[in-house]
């Protein structure tokens, strides 16, 4: 990997691997998939060397534990995300793709099929796992892609980028399909968000700042993912051993991930019977529960919620807590202060639940099941580049079909208008 270059170089290399990519077979992309995913456990010994001295830096510098937790790779973790990239080859190839096809009065066949968007780029904060999904997302849809991760993570990402490279060459693509920019100035962000030049499309992964800071400075177009105050309203129907059991997951399984829960909403009717179950099994782990006036009277060791923790992604061991007195009552709140992420009612009234998701505009809707399962992964799609919370051109985790364009193929013996 050439430190050297300058974005318009890496580029240039990126659209010339591009068209590699573009004319790659299945068998190729898959071939260089499971050599890279090969190359990446190879090099495992490697790459957790690098992540100590990137944990250590972040130690130094202050990190919080969610975000040293998003940092760290283990050998379990690798040896994941390995797998990840098998998962990803081991799925549909989706470019070429039949999207549609017509035969108009004049005779003209129109052929519409699935095709690469060409160079993806990707910038993402401390989640050196981004880099390998990322990469693997890209080429199995035939696109190149060019990365740029946080400073928290240079040189887990480098040794991975590293480990890709190697593969795919020796698989037979251009190492070029996959680019690390390896400067993390904001000075080098900012020239990344206006190479629309070479770049056909820009994901942002991270915290609100990043993103909002890509959706006000992009020249290339951009989709937006991964903001995710994700919410849970229990009902009054509700099983409470379930409520209990779902919270705990979706705010302790994970914390500093985006589909993590960040704000309960607690019937009245239930609430005395369902909240102090639900703080007996968050003091396990030492959440912090923030609770509005109401759900203070029920709850001996919560803190008073300021205007602040509406709508607030805590990315940590912290909970917010309201109570509310009808459904239509949560689902405002949540119309108002959700990131349009992921949402989930608990309840055994069917008609209640349909009402709940019907209401709400987020991109994944939850009937008793936790947040956490809005991931690209769960939803059979081996991984995901990130979880869109936009609406164009796509929505939810986005995964190789996502990663296409359309391309119209028109057959025609003579027609003319």
């Amino acid at each position: 990997m050439n430190l050297s270059l300058t974005l318009p170089e890496i580029g240039q290399r990126a659209k010339r691997a591009a068209r590699s990519l573009y004319a790659a077979d299945s068998e190729l992309k898959n071939r260089a998939l499971a050599q890279a995913a090969s190359s990446l456990l190879a090099q495992s010994e490697a790459i957790l060397a690098a992540n100590q001295l990137d944990l250590a830096a972040g130690r130094e510098v202050g990190l919080t534990s969610a975000l040293l937790d998003r940092l760290a790779l283990t050998p379990e973790r690798l040896s994941g995300i390995a797998q990840g990239m098998l998962d990803v080859a081991a799925l549909p190839d989706p470019v070429g793709a039949l999207l549609d096809e017509t035969v108009r009065p004049n005779g003209l066949k129109i052929v519409k099929r699935a095709v690469p968007i060409g160079v993806i780029g990707v910038i993402f904060e401390a989640r050196p796992n981004v880099s390998a999904d990322s990469a693997a997302l890209c080429l199995k849809s035939g696109n190149a892609s060019i990365l740029r991760g946080g400073k928290e993570a240079i040189r887990s990402n480098q040794a991975i980028v590293t480990a890709i490279r190697s593969g795919i060459e020796e698989a037979g693509l251009p190492a070029d399909c996959v680019q690390l920019i390896t400067d993390t100035s904001r000075q080098t962000a900012t020239e990344f968000m206006h190479l629309d030049a070479y770049v056909d499309l820009l994901i942002p992964r991270g915290g609100p700042g990043l993103i909002q800071a890509v959706k006000r400075e992009a020249t290339v177009p951009v989709i937006e993912t991964g903001a995710g105050t994700c919410h849970i309203y229990v009902a009054p129907s509700c099983d409470p051993e379930m409520a209990v059991s779902i919270i705990n997951n979706a705010k302790t399984s994970r914390p500093s991930v985006c589909n993590a829960v960040e704000c309960i909403l607690v019937h009245s009717a239930c609430a005395p019977d369902i909240l102090p179950l639900v703080a007996a099994k968050l003091k396990e782990k030492n959440v912090e529960l923030r609770a509005d006036k109401r759900a203070l009277m029920l709850l001996r060791d919560a803190v008073p919620a300021t205007e602040e923790d509406w709508g607030k992604e805590y990315d940590d061991y912290i909970l917010a807590i309201r109570i509310v007195d009808s459904t239509d009552e949560a689902i405002e709140y949540i119309r108002t202060y959700s990131t349009h992420h992921s949402e989930a009612i608990l309840t055994r009234d069917e008609a209640e639940a349909h009402h709940f998701m019907e209401s709400i505009d987020s991109a994944a809707l939850y009937w008793n099941a936790s947040t956490r399962f809005t991931d690209g992964g769960e939803f059979g799609m081996g991984a995901e580049i990130g979880i869109s919370t936009q609406k164009l051109h796509a929505r939810g985790p986005l995964g190789v079909k996502q990663l296409c364009s359309e391309k119209y193929y028109i057959y025609g013996s003579g027609q003319i208008r």
